[in-house]
């Protein structure tokens, strides 16, 4: 009997030190799961630090407001296949929290929702890849990666025998690896809502990444796979020596005198969600955009090579010309992290998840940020679509373009 009590005494102890230790684990996957209900999302999305661990970014020690002038036009509505949109039904529909307009670099709207304002950060998803892009570039050019032509073995052998061997870096740059990957948000069981339990639980992208095996050729398909950019986030790492957090500080932070700190969500093992981790706000966005836009330049000074911007915003093989095609699994055209739609415009975009943009027109010089907290996203719901939102864009920038009176400048660029 007593033998028997020492057992249990063991057993207690076990499953407290269990419990203790597992239970932060437990809820944060919980969260996660819950993360997109419907009466939670807008600040659940606010406040993702809260849950996870998070590398900071901090505002530009040189920050400075935006310029700004009177006189934006926000359409009234606007049209998509022969159907009339009113904006705000659109805007409201789609649970947006912020709206931000800029015509040659100087903002001309802004509008906050639902407690949202300037400072306020939310998680932008996949927005990241297009930063982490950016930052991509600049490693290059400063020869910590010597080309996009090697293989991602060269920088991460853990990578070897997984279906990530053998593919260039370009290839991952353009969603074109190859590997298999359901990106399905609707569907509790697919690869991306996979990887969100096993990066909530705490365990290692990396070795996440590393189980992800071979399905098509490489440079041949066009596929929209996120743990592509986790893989591009570690190649970044191990080139730079440096977390993408901190790099992302010094390379574009800094220089662009962004106005407001930012953070992005880590593993366990100190690594960025490279995919969709970064939480910052919409006016950072918009300098992102604005960059982008200028070539790289910003205030006389090139922060991303213009090559490389050129090259992000360009697609160069039959399987990334936006349109419908057997290469793809998208109609919109790809870059380096960068979708590009058909037109004659020159447009680009940045897209996340729940409805997060950055759209860049270089024929009218106007970047609009949109944030958005939308359940309908998973759903498919017809607002919630790109081709939407590209619409009203362009229904913008056209009622903007050449017409707006410079008024009141301050700050400019």
């Amino acid at each position: 009997m007593k033998k028997l009590k020492r057992i249990l005494l063991v057993l207690i102890v076990l499953a407290a030190i269990a419990v203790i230790y597992y239970y932060p684990k437990l809820r944060r996957v919980n969260h996660a799961m819950h993360l997109f209900d419907d009466d939670e999302i807008v600040n659940n999305l606010r406040t993702i630090g809260d849950w996870w661990a998070y590398h900071s970014i901090q505002a530009s020690t040189n920050a400075q407001g935006l310029p700004e002038r009177s006189g934006g036009i926000v359409a009234d509505e606007f049209m998509v296949n022969e159907s009339w949109i009113a904006v705000d039904e659109y805007l409201k529909k789609t649970y947006t929290n912020g709206l931000l307009v800029m015509q040659d670099d100087t903002i001309i709207h802004e509008q906050y929702f639902d407690g949202h304002s300037e400072e306020q950060t939310q998680i932008v998803w996949s927005v990241s890849k297009s930063f982490l892009s950016a930052l991509f570039g600049i490693a290059i050019s400063e020869g910590d990666i010597k080309s996009i032509e090697e293989k991602v073995e060269d920088y991460c052998p853990e990578l070897i025998g997984s279906g990530y061997e053998g593919v260039r870096i370009k290839d991952v740059l353009q969603m074109s690896s190859g590997v298999r990957f359901n990106e399905d948000y609707a569907d509790f069981f697919s690869d991306i809502n996979r990887w969100g339990r096993d990066f909530s639980w705490g365990n290692s992208q990396d070795k996440f990444a590393a189980t992800l095996t071979r399905e098509k050729e490489p440079g041949t398909y066009h596929h929209y796979v996120s743990i592509d950019t986790h893989v591009l986030g570690m190649i970044l790492v191990k080139a730079t020596g440096r977390s993408i957090a901190s790099y992302a500080q010094e390379k574009l932070w800094n220089p662009l005198g962004m106005e407001h700190d930012s953070y992005w969500i880590i593993d366990d093992f100190g690594m960025e969600a490279a995919l969709g981790g970064l939480n910052t706000t919409i006016r950072n966005c918009a300098r992102l955009g604005s960059l982008f836009l200028n070539k790289g330049k910003w205030n006389g000074e090139q922060i991303v090579p213009e090559a490389w911007v050129t090259a992000s915003t360009t697609p160069d093989a039959p399987h990334l010309i936006p349109g419908a095609r057997e290469s793809s699994a998208h109609s919109l055209g790809y870059g380096y992290q960068w979708w590009v739609p058909e037109g004659d415009d020159g447009e680009f975009l940045a897209i996340g998840v729940y409805n997060q943009f950055i759209y860049i027109n270089p024929k009218t010089r106007t970047v609009i940020v949109k944030h958005s907290a939308n359940p309908g996203f998973a759903q498919g719901e017809f607002l919630a679509g790109t081709d939407v939102f590209l619409e009203l864009c362009r229904k913008i920038a056209s009622l903007n373009y050449g017409s707006v009176e410079e008024e009141s400048v301050s700050n400019p660029l």
